[in-house]
C-alpha cells in the first residue's frame, strides 16, 4: 500500500495527491499535521527515505530560522524539532513498502512505483 503524508495548504503537496489520483493508484492519505507522526514513524519514514534527518527539514521556515538555524544539532534533536514543529518536515512524502520519496516534483512519484 502506498501512503503518502499530506498537507492539503501545500501546493507541492497537492499536486503530489494528485498526480497519485492521475496514476490512479491505491493509497492511504495521512495529514500529518493533524496526526502527527510518533518518533518511530518519523525515524522509520527517513530511513526509508535514505536521508539524514536535516535533509527532511524545510531550513526556510521561520520556526526552524528562528529557533534551530544557528545551533549545532543532533540527528536526535532534529527530530525531536520536527516533532515538536510538524510544519517543519518536507512534503510530500510517498512511502511504499521499505521505500519512501520526497516528491518533490511530483514526477518523482512514477520512480517510486
Amino acid at each position: 500500500m502506498i501512503t503518502i503524508y499530506h498537507n492539503p495548504r501545500c501546493t507541492k503537496s497537492r499536486e503530489g495527491l494528485c498526480e497519485l489520483e492521475i496514476l490512479n493508484q491505491p493509497f492511504q492519505l495521512r495529514k500529518y499535521l493533524d496526526e502527527p507522526f510518533t518518533k518511530d514513524e518519523l525515524e522509520e519514514v527517513i530511513k526509508k527515505l535514505n536521508i539524514k534527518p536535516i535533509e527532511l527539514v524545510r531550513t526556510k521556515e521561520s520556526i526552524w530560522i528562528e529557533n534551530y538555524k544557528s545551533k549545532i544539532l543532533s540527528d536526535a534533536e532534529i527530530i525531536n524539532a520536527m516533532l515538536a514543529h510538524p510544519k517543519l518536515i518536507e512534503r510530500p512524502i510517498v512511502v511504499k513498502g521499505d521505500k519512501a520519496i520526497i516528491a518533490r516534483p511530483k514526477e518523482k512519484i512514477k520512480e517510486l512505483l
